[in-house]
């Protein structure tokens, strides 16, 4: 019993600081489409994607986010105290309404995925994928006669992530729904059991759907979590996750880290979302890639003649003098995926770019070379890997590039 409560304290607190990477998040989103992140210069240099604190303050109170200057001041150290935002020489670590500079990590590449992170962000992705599938297993059910929202059996659970290549084994499928749980990610619907592969009914603790207010990172006084007993908003019910920023229609098709318009019956093309991937891997129709790529001949078929002028080597890359400027460029994908094409051995560059997608919008171009993703040196790796990189890895993606001097 004790190990119990201490299990269900952990995941409380875990889930705790979910809630304040969503709404950390929501409000980067919001902020990056109000145009008050941006690259700004300061005694002769340029810092990408910072905000400045003074007028973000400005921000919060106007949007109603907080009822006075200090208490949006309050609301910032929050998510400084939770590495979601950080100055951007980190020579601080108070957030201070002044004409001071702060980054968003995530948009520079310097966010900590850790374990936790990682778990939360695969429960992320789970719970889109269960959310977008027409015969979902969350439903309305019942046990010891209570009715539960969108809950499901644990051993239809396990079914979902085998059939879905999320799990390997039903061992490892069961190892995954006990980090889920541990992490405050899902859990019984009566808070009374493990997860098990039994029928016991489960379901999500965080609706990663609903739009957070800042004011909520405040309230320290947790509630239980009930909204799974027969309680529906139309919030809850809103098909437009709050991590997507242009909300383009989902696709039955497959949809994924690449650029095309959408053909009909194509034969030799490997899917038919409108950015279908060109090279060997691909994701489900909800977005979500599977464990093993597609077979090498999709590859053949549909690999068009490189962009290039010529090849350069890593050091040719790297060396003093290269004709090339490095770029960092934050690439918010949306419901169908990114939208550029990488193509080569090592290093790998920039083969395609849709011309409505996110990558565009980001900066993005063809013939640019791909130095890091999320702050890991890629350089070294060949197309394919980079790309399950992306397409595996958060749906904010940190690129730095090198693009060729004109």
């Amino acid at each position: 019993m004790q190990r119990t409560n201490s299990m269900r304290r952990k995941a409380m607190a875990r889930q705790h600081k979910a809630e304040v990477m969503i709404a950390g998040e929501q409000l980067r989103l919001r902020l990056h489409d109000g145009k008050l992140i941006k690259d700004r210069r300061y005694h002769l240099r340029t810092y990408p994607n910072c905000f400045v604190a003074q007028e973000l303050i400005d921000w919060l109170v106007s949007h109603k986010e907080a009822s006075d200057r200090a208490t949006a001041v309050c609301l910032m150290q929050h998510l400084m105290d939770h590495d979601i935002v950080h100055h951007v020489c980190d020579k601080r670590s108070m957030f201070k309404d002044a004409k001071l500079l702060y980054r968003f990590r995530k948009d520079d590449g310097t966010f900590p995925f850790n374990t936790e992170v990682k778990i939360f962000i695969r429960g992320q992705r789970l719970y889109e994928h269960l959310i977008m599938d027409k015969n979902s297993i969350l439903q309305l059910r019942e046990e010891h006669g209570v009715t539960y929202q969108r809950s499901f059996p644990g051993c239809q659970f396990i079914d979902w992530l085998l059939q879905n290549g999320e799990a390997e084994s039903r061992r490892q499928g069961l190892e995954l729904c006990r980090a889920l749980q541990e992490n405050g990610i899902i859990q019984h619907v009566g808070k009374k059991h493990d997860f098990f592969d039994s029928g016991l009914l489960y379901q999500f603790c965080i609706n990663f759907r609903r739009r957070r207010r800042l004011s909520e990172l405040l309230n320290e006084n947790e509630q239980d979590n009930d909204e799974g007993v027969v309680v529906s908003t139309h919030e809850d019910n809103h098909h437009d996750s709050p991590f997507v920023v242009r909300k383009s229609p989902p696709q039955e098709q497959n949809s994924a880290f690449h650029s095309g318009k959408k053909k009909k019956n194509t034969k030799n093309s490997v899917t038919s979302g409108r950015r279908g991937s060109l090279n060997s891997l691909q994701l489900h129709s909800s977005g979500f890639p599977p464990l093993a790529p597609l077979p090498s001949t999709s590859v053949v078929r549909c690999n068009p003649k490189s962009v290039l002028k010529r090849n350069f080597t890593c050091d040719e890359l790297l060396a003093p003098g290269a004709p090339f400027i490095k770029n960092v460029l934050t690439v918010i994908g949306d419901a169908l995926g990114w939208g550029f094409v990488v193509r080569g051995a090592s290093p790998c560059y920039v083969q395609a770019v849709d011309p409505g997608s996110p990558a565009a919008a980001a900066g993005v171009k063809v013939q640019q070379f791909v130095c890091q993703v999320n702050g890991q040196c890629v350089l070294d790796l060949d197309y394919r890997t980079v790309s399950r990189l992306v397409m595996t890895g958060p749906r904010i993606v940190v690129l730095e590039v090198l693009e060729p001097l004109e």
